[in-house]
């Protein structure tokens, strides 16, 4: 039987994040209606979040938990996006948490913008979520859209995108290679999709922490111009697959 088409999905990767899970998914579920759904790929945790989410997944139908790859957050994020049935799909790190508004204001983003692909600021908080680190992630960053920008400093941040379900045909698979699944769907999406629309609003608290998957250093020289090179190489491969 044919799987029921939904409006809204969330495609977040887990692994070992039972600290924060509980805050997340609660964030989550607040923003989803009944037409939604929250699909988790977790990776082979160990410390209590699988039972979690699978208690979780028993309670309440919208929420679905998939068994991961186990070859890291890209490759676990990409399993989530494959078993996505909505129309919108959202990306979602383990430990943030959501306004209450933020599917709401991106979904009026995509119908008056006609983008398909959405990110929004984000205010930057401690690991209990108790105070601010920083107050805008765009500022910090400097965000904006744009291929060739975003190639030579990647301003785009997964856990604040959404994205229109026609782009998944492009940016699937998410090369091993590369440094980071985010910065690949937002650039896949600047030459292929119809616009990326940046939003002011903050609409997730990005939790800092030493166990964070991404992080605000910067690589030496050398390694960034390598990254790069890497990143040109799968990105022109991947034109030349959708073209073939």
């Amino acid at each position: 039987m044919e799987e029921k088409k939904k409006r809204v999905s969330v495609a977040l990767a887990s692994y070992n994040g039972m600290d924060y899970l509980k805050e997340q998914t609660e964030s989550i579920l607040k923003n989803l209606t009944a037409e939604d759904e929250l699909v988790i790929s977790d990776d082979g945790s160990n410390d209590g979040t699988l039972e979690f989410l699978r208690k979780l997944a028993e309670k309440d139908e919208r929420v679905r938990v998939v068994e991961g790859p186990g070859k890291g957050i890209k490759k676990n994020f990409e399993n989530a996006l494959v078993h996505c049935l909505g129309e919108y799909i959202f990306l979602a790190d383990q430990d943030d948490v959501w306004t209450e508004n933020k599917v709401d204001t991106v979904l009026m983003a995509f119908r008056e913008k006609g983008c398909s692909l959405v990110m929004h600021d984000a205010v930057v908080v401690n690991e209990d979520h108790t105070e601010e680190i920083m107050p805008s992630f765009f500022a910090y960053r400097g965000s904006k859209a744009g291929a060739c920008a975003n190639i030579i400093k990647n301003t785009y941040m997964g856990c604040c995108m959404a994205f229109r379900r026609e782009i998944i045909k492009w940016i699937l698979p998410i090369p091993e290679e590369i440094q980071m699944h985010d910065q690949w769907i937002g650039v896949i999406n600047d030459i292929k999709g119809t616009g990326t629309c940046i939003l002011p609003e903050k609409l997730l608290s990005y939790r800092r922490h030493e166990r964070n998957n991404s992080d605000f250093s910067h690589n030496t020289v050398p390694v960034m111009l390598k990254n790069r090179l890497i990143f040109l190489r799968a990105l022109f491969r991947q034109m030349y697959r959708l073209k073939a």
